[in-house]
């Protein structure tokens, strides 16, 4: 392969080509390693990387070699995400916070034990807010991930650094985590795809508290440049695991969904969830794509879910629950006083719910649990007469970066105030729920990505990777990163 065709090669391409020892592991991760260190000062997507990432390639190779036997994506390069995220001898900054700069945490993550286990090559960890508490990509320790569509616009977040390095063809593949849409938001600004599976598809292993997953509901999953990828990973990445209470231990051919016919399928366009502003430039997008899948044979219908309040009410329900004391108990524990000597380590509006939530009751956990109910019913009703519910994935384009560590989004959409922190992403109602769901790039709007939401039925993973995959077949999106190979290399 030339080097530019190496770049964007998908992650199943890449495998392939390391079984039949047309390429090597070597050859590939020096040449990824290469790349990044050309490409990446523009970028920020990286805030670290691996010593022994070529070792590991080297040890990858001698089993081609020998003969071994395979995982699915020997020789592949991937990459951690920098939040709740480990890997033995590896830093773990938890999005940045300055104080933990040398912190390391000798442990796996799933995706890190799971990757490993399917041959895949770890190369680093990528850019991440601190413990993931907006949609945007930015930091007080390393600054913003930028966007490869437009350096001078953010990645997204929470998982930014990997998108980012995904659309720009500094890897085939990279972790996201997704407690409030951290998958999708950012595949949606940087223009690849964004999978979050149903709920305990992928095991999520917290100690000291294992139920910690659920509060709401944390996801770890891939973010590539094509459904297939995505589909590849999930076989890697889901599974039992008695490590969590929540893991399902139920067997899903991912791959064989892609191929899944939509003929037949009832899908549910909600151009804004039922509450949510949307700029028109991206709405106009968004109800295009959608429009697609009645060119795959399914029946498209537009609907409104009765949420149970205002988005911003809902927002305000998300901060909440992402921000109870057991946080600042973390970071006790890690050696770091959230209120005290490092409290400037942290973004103002991260202390500001942490500083509410002293005041809070058992009392208020349980009604935000109830609100959290009423989220959930409305997006089962949904279910009761469609197969599918699909929406834009945030209400506007990639925000301009800031100078000083603390890139927020926008407080009006359309000219409707939102919650600069989430109330933009059309995302965190289905980690109060559960559902699986996708971005994918829907199209460009004034030269940047817009992505589709596409959400199934609890467990209904095989109609969301069809959907997906079908809509990638109608419209290929492939030849949009050629604004990101052609991009400027200067910030």
């Amino acid at each position: 392969m030339r080097n530019d065709e190496l770049a964007y090669a998908s992650a199943a391409d890449l495998a392939a080509a390391v079984r039949d020892r047309d390429l090597s592991p070597v050859e590939i991760v020096e040449f990824f390693l290469r790349r990044i260190e050309h490409r990446d000062g523009s970028l920020n997507s990286f805030v670290y990387l691996a010593d022994e990432a070529v070792e590991q390639a080297r040890r990858a190779e001698r089993a081609v070699l020998d003969g071994d036997r395979l995982g699915p994506l020997h020789g592949v390069p991937t990459a951690l995400k920098d939040l709740l995220d480990f890997h033995p001898g590896w830093p773990s900054t938890f999005g940045g916070v300055r104080a933990l700069r040398d912190k390391v945490l000798d442990r796996y993550c799933i995706y890190a034990e799971r990757m490993r286990a399917a041959g895949a090559i770890l190369l680093g960890k990528t850019n991440s807010p601190v413990m993931g508490f907006r949609g945007t990509c930015d930091n007080p320790l390393f600054g913003p991930t930028r966007n490869p569509f437009d350096t001078t616009r953010n990645s997204g977040g929470s998982s930014g650094g990997s998108a980012a390095a995904v659309a720009d063809g500094l890897l085939p593949l990279a972790e996201g985590a997704d407690g409030g849409g951290s998958i999708r938001i950012p595949a949606a600004w940087c223009g690849v795809v964004g999978y979050k599976p149903s709920f305990g598809r992928v095991p999520c292993v917290t100690r000291p508290n294992a139920f910690g997953g659920a509060h709401p509901f944390l996801f770890e999953g891939p973010i590539a440049r094509t459904v297939a990828d995505v589909a590849l990973a999930a076989t890697v990445l889901t599974g039992y695991d008695s490590r969590d209470p929540f893991a399902l231990d139920q067997q899903v051919d991912y791959l064989q969904a892609t191929e899944i016919s939509l003929s037949g399928m009832r899908v549910a366009y909600a151009p804004d969830f039922g509450m949510y502003p949307v700029e028109p430039a991206v709405a106009g997008v968004a109800a295009a794509a959608a429009a697609l899948f009645g060119q795959a044979g399914a029946t498209v219908d537009e609907v409104a879910p009765r949420m149970p309040c205002d988005q911003r009410d809902l927002a305000e329900l998300w901060c909440r629950m992402m921000s109870g004391q057991e946080v600042v108990e973390t970071f006790a524990n890690l050696g770091v006083d959230v209120f005290g000597e490092h409290a400037e380590d942290f973004p103002a509006e991260f202390r500001g719910y942490l500083d509410a939530s002293l005041g809070r009751s058992a009392l208020d956990a349980v009604h935000d649990e109830q609100q959290r109910t009423e989220v959930y019913d409305a997006i089962q009703a949904v279910f009761a007469d469609h197969d599918l519910l699909v929406t834009p994935t945030v209400a506007c384009p990639p925000v301009p970066n800031a100078a000083d560590g603390n890139t927020l989004g926008p407080q009006r959409v359309d000219g409707v105030q939102v919650n600069p922190l989430i109330g933009w992403c059309l995302t965190y109602p289905l980690n109060f729920s559960g559902h699986p769901a996708i971005s994918v790039p829907a199209g460009m709007s004034e030269s940047l990505p817009v992505g589709l939401q596409i959400i199934g039925p609890r467990y209904g993973d095989r109609s969301v990777l069809a959907a997906a995959a079908a809509l990638e077949r109608i419209q290929p999106w492939q030849p949009a990163y050629a604004q990101c190979r052609q991009r400027p290399l200067s910030v």
